[in-house]
């Protein structure tokens, strides 16, 4: 089963939307932890990359893409 790849500043999507009924996220760090922070509320939430990828729905494309 091959990772899906996501790097820094990325948006991602994840399996269950968060509290505030908002379902992307930007990805703020990565290593050993992912810390991911809401677009609707701008709560931070930090979780082992194991979680996180079990919990990754999918990679959300790059809206404004550099030319």
């Amino acid at each position: 089963m091959q990772a899906k790849s996501y790097e820094l500043n990325d948006f991602v999507e994840m399996k269950k939307p968060h509290a505030c009924q908002t379902n992307r996220w930007q990805v703020t760090r990565v290593g050993m932890d992912i810390r991911i922070k809401c677009q609707g509320c701008g709560a931070s939430v930090l979780m082992p990359r194991r979680d996180f990828d079990k919990r990754l729905k999918k990679v959300l494309p790059q809206e404004n893409a550099a030319e």
